[in-house]
């Protein structure tokens, strides 16, 4: 903070009030620019009211008044010295934050999946083995799939077709748009989403596993139903799904956490 106060010194003819106002600037920009708040008081309480009988104005066209009282700056900051520790100190807690300790870091970086969604599963989902995931966004979006456990990949053949032509329409044909999501339907959690039939013509039903509107569903398995059988927890998810907030909390106490599944079918 700089402290500009006025004091009976006088100044002499040669220190001019321009030469005054170029000492505050100076002043105030000497302080380093991590310190950018600064607090400046002028005190002209001890300032009489000028009288201008007398003045003399210089070849310079500076005012040199007698009755003008030479401003002193007083400087109540703190030193450089502490100034540069404080600054030292900031660098070092956001270097911290920023770079995470090498020794930390896990040998493999995280997915998008694992960054991004909090994972659940429904185990048994309405039949024995029907496993499925429930990826939950912090925006409150549901991803709906198939749990690594599930029946359908305990067939020698994989999954060979995947249709969402279901119950009363076909899901692949829904279009949703708009901020308001129009034209969303609003599902059970027991509601089908999809048929899911493998090479041994063994068809499962995919359900939503938790009340919302439908907003998508992956209709890439239609033409590459092979996804299921690589990358079903990514690119072979079944639907999204948004749920109020007052269905989620219902819902929830009935999923299991990663670590619950995992104990639940003898994961490593």
């Amino acid at each position: 903070m700089v402290v500009l106060r006025t004091t009976n010194s006088k100044p002499t003819r040669s220190e001019s009030w321009t030469e005054y106002l170029h000492v505050l600037r100076t002043a105030i920009a000497e302080p380093k620019k991590r310190l950018q708040f600064f607090s400046l008081t002028v005190g002209f309480d001890s300032m009489s009211e000028p009288n201008f009988e007398g003045t003399d104005i210089n070849h310079h066209g500076s005012i040199t008044h007698d009755e003008f009282k030479r401003p002193e700056i007083h400087s109540l900051s703190c030193s450089s010295t502490e100034a540069e520790g404080l600054e030292r100190e900031d660098e070092a807690d956001l270097k911290r934050l920023l770079m995470a300790d090498v020794g930390d870091l896990p040998l493999v970086p995280p997915s998008a999946v694992d960054s991004n969604f909090v994972p659940y599963f429904a185990p048994d989902f309405i039949k024995p083995g029907h496993d499925q995931y429930v990826y939950r966004h912090a925006n409150g979006l549901c991803v709906i799939g198939l749990a690594p456990t599930h029946l359908v990949f305990k067939d020698e053949g994989g999954v060979k077709a995947v249709d969402f032509n279901v119950g009363k329409s076909d899901r692949s044909g829904m279009k949703v748009t708009g901020k308001r999501k129009k034209n969303a339907q609003h599902f059970e959690s027991n509601t089908a989403l999809c048929k899911v039939c493998t090479k041994d013509d063994t068809s499962y039903i995919v359900r939503c596993c938790v009340k919302g509107s439908l907003l998508e569903v992956n209709d890439r398995l239609i033409k590459q139903p092979c996804l299921l059988n690589s990358v079903a927890d990514r690119e072979g998810y079944i639907a999204i799904i948004m749920p109020k907030p007052a269905d989620w909390l219902k819902t929830k106490p009935m999923l299991l956490s990663i670590d619950e599944y995992k104990k639940l079918r003898e994961l490593s």
